[in-house]
């Protein structure tokens, strides 16, 4: 029998050889694409907008303000290693949270796979309680499923536990715990999968991956509360909140794939594309038949779901992509206040004034003007403006739950290419007497 003693000497072991090959694997991935080797199956194209492809034809996948998985080919079976464990992420420059996450980050790093390849994924346990990984969407043996207590044992503080199986359709999944969900789930324990088919399809020039999720982080703090069921005050892109959110570079004409997936607590989010319309291409039950695809301007993902949707980037600019519920483009909202819209303060400034010096009546003639005081105005610590970042005529007036796609000619690169630089002639500017003269009174002329 083994002793205490030798059981938790064995385990630290693993956990640090496990530490050891993440790195020794990340440092010969690096130095693989150094040499201009590639080091995971994708093969460099030259001209292209950061473009890599792989077997099948499929473009690398982009993941905002993340990361990929590292893996390595052990005798025909892809490697991969998961360390649930804190991490201090920040959602927003000013905002830090303490949340849990996997692999030093909140979403976790997205796992590529091929379809038909067999994966084996050792996950390390180093919360301070008991996890398991559960694989969204892919379908596996019943024992590799990762609900604690029904189809495995709880992977204990300090142990790694081996999941191995094949990925057998191509899509896009999720990864998150099947334990104390409440807690880990909404402390940021969550991640997608991407599986590319094995054979030829159509082309996408840039795909990208985004995790939708919401927190509850009060005012000053910085852990996420998981007891929050209905009213949260952070909304995130890839655990990020704008204007702390990486915008999507695409050159025009591109054939672009966005993967949504949607791990929050509560909320279903209509995430609406301005300036182009998206096909429906595919769930997290697989790809979409072309016949049964659709057309929106807005796609509802609602929670524990994924949806993939493509578009063909063939119109120039600066485009939002967001969640069209409008509390959802705020950053920590208060909730519970007066409604004093329309009400007149006259007077009553200077009377509250004599109690407390600082006072200042705001948001009775709408939300825009807190924004303009608050520019001027201390912040608690640890916490965000509500909404706005200077923009190229203006505030934004976003936060929260808000991107940008930023569609450009020729470009090369994926990195940010800074504001669209409109023609003449197409920005919308104040009216001139001579123009409504024009068109104003003659239109009431004809009665119109």
């Amino acid at each position: 029998m083994i002793s205490r003693r030798k059981f938790i000497g064995a385990a630290s072991a693993l956990v640090a050889a496990g530490a050891a090959w993440l790195s020794e694997t990340r440092a010969a991935r690096a130095a693989a694409v150094g040499s201009g080797v590639p080091a995971d199956g994708f093969t460099p194209v030259p001209g292209r907008l950061d473009d890599r492809r792989g077997p099948g034809g499929h473009a690398r996948i982009v993941v905002p303000n993340g990361t990929t998985l590292p893996w390595r080919l052990v005798d025909g079976v892809k490697v991969y290693h998961l360390v649930a464990e804190p991490v201090r992420h920040e959602f927003a420059p000013g905002l830090v949270g303490e949340c849990w996450g996997y692999n030093g980050r909140t979403p976790g790093p997205v796992i590529e796979s091929v379809e038909g390849d067999r994966a084996r994924i050792y996950v390390t346990n180093k919360l301070p309680e008991a996890t398991s990984v559960h694989w969204h969407g892919v379908i596996l043996p019943n024992g590799m499923d990762g609900v604690s207590g029904l189809t495995q044992p709880e992977i204990p503080a300090g142990q790694t536990f081996k999941y191995e199986f094949r990925f057998t359709k191509p899509g896009t999944f999720m990864y998150h715990p099947h334990l104390d969900e409440m807690t880990q789930m909404a402390l940021g324990m969550q991640g997608m999968i991407v599986v590319y088919p094995r054979g030829p399809q159509r082309r996408i020039d840039r795909d990208f991956a985004i995790m939708l999720s919401e927190w509850l982080i009060r005012v000053g703090t910085r852990r996420p509360d998981p007891t929050e069921m209905i009213d949260f005050n952070i909304l995130t892109m890839n655990s990020r909140a704008f204007p702390g959110i990486e915008p999507l570079v695409v050159r025009r004409g591109d054939r672009v794939r966005i993967r949504l997936g949607n791990l929050g607590v509560t909320d279903h989010h209509p995430i609406h594309i301005h300036g182009h319309a998206m096909r429906i291409t595919g769930t997290d039950g697989g790809p979409i038949a072309e016949a049964g695809q659709w057309l929106e301007n807005t796609v509802l993902v609602p929670v524990g779901t994924v949806r993939e949707v493509e578009f063909v980037a063939d119109n120039p600019g600066d485009w939002p992509l967001h969640c069209h519920m409008t509390h959802h483009v705020m950053n920590q909202m208060g909730h519970g206040l007066p409604n004093v819209i329309g009400i007149d303060p006259a007077g009553l400034d200077e009377r509250v004034q004599k109690l407390l010096p600082d006072y200042m009546t705001m948001g009775h003639t709408g939300m825009d003007m807190m924004l303009d005081h608050a520019e001027h105005m201390a912040q608690p610590p640890n916490s965000i403006a509500m909404r706005g970042v200077a923009g190229p005529f203006g505030r934004i007036d976003m936060g929260g739950m808000f991107t940008i796609i930023k569609v450009r000619e020729g470009i090369t690169s994926g990195e940010d290419p800074g504001w669209y630089d409109h023609p003449p002639g197409t920005v919308a500017a104040p009216a001139t007497a001579e123009e409504l003269r024009r068109d104003l009174e003659a239109s009431q002329d004809r009665g119109g």
